[in-house]
């Protein structure tokens, strides 16, 4: 029904004529000029009582403004209305106005009542209204705000619940358009309402768009959904538009919540800083709902200490992040890195002992900054702030932290919806501070036990010079199992390592570690490479048995999971050769001081962990002044390159083989790695070192028993040209013990061989493989005491096997005053 025009005729079947006798006539100025006897029994008058009266005071309440409106334009009206009796008690009938016009163009009126009968009486039951009523007060009773408009979009007829919604009344509503009023704007975000309407209009159709009601200080603002819809005529032409609009809020906060967190989720822990965290979870408050945020972690946090428990007046905060609206957060006190603790009795103190967050009022932090800290209530007063909530960081069970959030340019108070997005960002975050907490301690443990297993950078060996470098994987890839290692072997020899554990962390960095131990103890047997890495090889898949067969159900590596490559090499400084034997291991590079610069040619090998592939070894020779280049597959292998790219820069960077090794390990690295990487990378230069003829003395000996003593001859000659006559007895005791036990137990040939180097080394040789064992002798026994005192006399000695033979040495030290007593 279009609100402001008569109500039509009703249907013929249902048309209720009016009571004959019950009806009175009213002039121009609203005065009863004429009346029906029926009418004054209605109302209990007597007619002299109601001629000349105002008709309104016979009303009990005011007529709908349909009504008004239509005696307003002078048309005829029907509608229930309520009169009071004489005797005060009201009335409800439908009166039919009809209006009469004399000659002068005055408009009078003629009221009358319809369905009374002559006894007064309502037609029908007691308290049935008319139609038109009803839909009359189904428009004012309808809960959602409506309003008609005409075809230039302006307001004709709004209903009560707009009005109230509005805070408008009629004549501030009325012939305004959509979203305005004679007092200013009662919706915003409205930029494509005209297009909206005039879409309705022209085309017929529904049309939906979102408004969004101004808050004051009583009211926060509101959401509405608008529908327009067309207001058809009899034959179906657009005549006008009518608006509802329905409160969707709630809807729109929670939309408006889980877009905030789904952002956050894409913004919130991109990375495994911690300082980089708390700073993302300070800026996603400051972009939706808080106009200053502050993230302050626990200092044992932030030193990758484990966290404490206790009261929370002890915990030391740090400050890790702080963001405002404003340039350069004016409203902090404490600087970035500043340290303090909270009170248990203050409102952070409060919300971390209770372990959930709470909203305070500016009254409640004013009081409580004015005593602990003035500077801190002069921002308070200094910016308006009104409301903030303190939300603790926490994850796991563990308090890591807190979060605070302040409004002052936001006129609104926070409420509990901004607490509980508060709250979920803030669990989110905890998680990735949690992590990376744990990450770090995790990268710290890897690398403390990588530090203590690889050599010391002042490693010295008299066969090599060496430079090395070990740099981690940054903080997102984890530290991995890359190590190196220079071991030395007797005869002055030195053993090369570099190997790669498959996988990253602490499961990789403990492999890592047994792999170390492993090959330091096999190349104490001085094992050549090829065998080394075959034993090595069957530790590996020992190992991944181990894991796959763990009966404590802890998390392990799957079978393949333990593997690794390894390159072994055994430089020998008195020949002047190098063999070597890789698992897997990319080709170590040799630049010799002619300048040339090549990729040695060495068989592959499987990886270690594969089992089952035999490993071959090759020896090369290697000038006096050579630089060996060995390194893990990091240094090499990058997105940013290809591998052959790399390795013509790794070549360019040994061209020089006399520049000092730590500055070409610089050079290396810096052409080579990029600024994030993604894998550990090892790099060992050695410059290789020659014993000179006049160091090494060799003899071959008859494999007779009275060659003992011409043996201990031939060392204290060779002593004593060396000066070292400090060292003969000594030495002779030793040469003659191991000459003995080669002529009884070997097989010919056998050689003696001194070596003049940091200690004085005596090796004797022989072609049987018999391994000599040490042991203590009895009493009664005339042998069996020559190993024992060759070990009482020496640092250190041992035996290697090779192809034609084995080699029992001892090394003796030079300076008198580390001699046995």
């Amino acid at each position: 029904m279009a609100q402001g025009s008569a109500i039509p005729d009703r249907h013929p079947s249902t048309r209720r004529e009016p009571a004959q006798d019950a009806g009175v006539i009213v002039d121009p100025r609203g005065t009863v000029t004429a009346l029906s006897p029926g009418i004054c029994r209605l109302l209990g008058y007597e007619p002299q009582e109601l001629i000349g009266r105002a008709a309104t005071e016979l009303l009990a309440e005011p007529p709908p403004r349909a009504v008004l409106r239509s005696h307003a334009r002078r048309e005829t009206w029907s509608s229930r209305i309520t009169l009071r009796h004489r005797d005060g008690h009201p009335l409800a009938w439908t009166l039919r106005a009809e209006p009469l016009r004399d000659a002068t163009g005055k408009t009078y009126w003629l009221l009358t009542a319809e369905g009374v009968e002559p006894s007064g009486l309502p037609i029908g039951n007691v308290g049935e209204p008319d139609t038109a009523l009803l839909k009359q007060w189904a428009l004012d009773q309808l809960p959602l705000p409506m309003a008609l408009y005409d075809r230039r979009g302006v307001r004709l007829e709004v209903n009560t619940a707009m009005r109230r919604e509005s805070g408008r009344q009629d004549h501030e509503l009325l012939g305004w358009p959509i979203g305005e009023s004679r007092c200013g704007n009662t919706l915003l975000e409205l930029q494509g309402i005209g297009e909206a309407m005039t879409e309705v209009l022209r085309t017929g159709r529904t049309v939906m768009c979102e408004a969004h009601s101004p808050g004051s200080d009583t009211a926060v603002a509101r959401v509405w959904l608008l529908s327009l819809y067309p207001v058809r005529g009899p034959g179906g032409q657009v005549c006008g538009m009518s608006a509802a609009a329905v409160d969707t809020t709630e809807q729109y906060r929670a939309r408006r919540r889980l877009a905030v967190l789904n952002e956050a989720a894409l913004r919130i822990g991109t990375t495994l800083d911690l300082s980089r965290t708390a700073d993302e979870l300070a800026a996603v408050g400051t972009d939706h709902f808080a106009d200053f945020v502050l993230v302050d972690l626990l200092d044992s946090v932030l030193r990758g200490e484990d966290t404490v428990t206790g009261p929370h007046s002890l915990l030391v905060f740090r400050r890790t992040a702080q963001r405002s609206v404003l340039a350069r957060c004016p409203e902090s006190v404490v600087p970035i890195g500043g340290t303090y603790t909270y009170p248990e009795d203050s409102p952070p103190g409060r919300a971390l002992a209770a372990g959930r967050g709470a909203l305070h009022r500016a009254e409640d932090i004013t009081q409580w900054w004015a005593e602990s800290s003035p500077a801190r209530a002069r921002k308070i007063r200094e910016f308006g702030i009104h409301s903030f909530m303190a939300v603790p960081l926490r994850a796991r069970g563990i308090t890591l932290g807190l979060a605070l959030f302040f409004r002052h340019r936001n006129p609104t108070p926070f409420e509990a919806d901004d607490l509980r997005l508060a709250e979920e960002l803030s669990a989110r975050a905890a998680v990735h501070v949690d992590n990376a907490r744990r990450y770090s301690q995790e990268r710290a443990t890897a690398l403390a036990l990588q530090q203590t297993i690889l050599p010391h950078p002042a490693l010295h060996h008299p066969a090599v010079e060496t430079a090395s470098r070990y740099l981690p994987a940054h903080a997102g890839a984890g530290i991995g199992g890359d190590w190196f290692d220079v071991i030395p072997l007797s005869g002055a020899r030195v053993a090369l390592v570099v190997g790669d554990v498959v996988g990253h962390g602490i499961t990789a960095s403990a492999t890592m570690g047994r792999l170390c131990t492993a090959v330091r103890t096999l190349a104490d047997v001085d094992l050549t490479p090829d065998e080394l890495l075959t034993h090595l090889d069957d530790l590996v898949l020992l190992m991944d048995r181990n894991e796959e067969a763990d009966p404590g159900g802890r998390s392990a590596p799957s079978s393949g999971e333990v593997g690794a490559s390894c390159l072994y090499a055994v430089y020998d400084p008195v020949s002047r050769r190098c063999s070597m034997a890789r698992a897997g291991h990319p080709l170590p590079v040799l630049a010799t001081p002619d300048g040339e610069v090549r990729f040695l040619d060495l068989p592959a090998g499987p990886l270690l962990g594969l089992g089952g592939l035999p490993f071959e070894a090759a020896e090369f020779a290697v000038p006096e002044g050579s630089v060996l280049a060995f390194y893990t597959d990091g240094l090499i292998e990058s997105p940013a390159r290809d591998v052959d790219e790399a390795c013509d820069l790794l070549r360019a960077a040994l061209a020089d083989p006399g520049r000092p090794l730590e500055e070409t390990c610089d050079r290396a690295l810096g052409s080579l790695l990029p600024e994030a990487r993604t894998d550990d990378v090892v790099l060992l230069l050695t410059r290789t070192r020659a014993l000179s003829a006049d160091r090494v003395a060799t003899w071959e000996l008859p494999c007779e028993p009275s060659v003992v003593a011409l043996a201990r001859e031939l060392a204290c000659e060779r002593l004593s040209t060396w000066q070292l006559g400090h060292t003969a007895f000594v030495a002779e005791l030793v040469v003659s013990e191991l000459v003995t036990n080669a002529i009884r137990y070997g097989s010919p040939p056998v050689y003696l061989r001194l070596i003049r180097d940091t200690a004085l080394i005596c090796e004797v040789g022989d072609a049987s493989s018999t391994a000599p064992h040490l042991r203590r002798a009895r009493l009664s026994d005339e042998g069996g005491r020559g190993l024992l005192i060759v070990a009482q006399l020496s640092q250190r000695w041992g035996s290697r096997h090779h192809r034609c033979g084995k080699t029992i040495w001892a090394e003796l030290p030079l300076t008198p005053e580390m001699q046995p007593i």
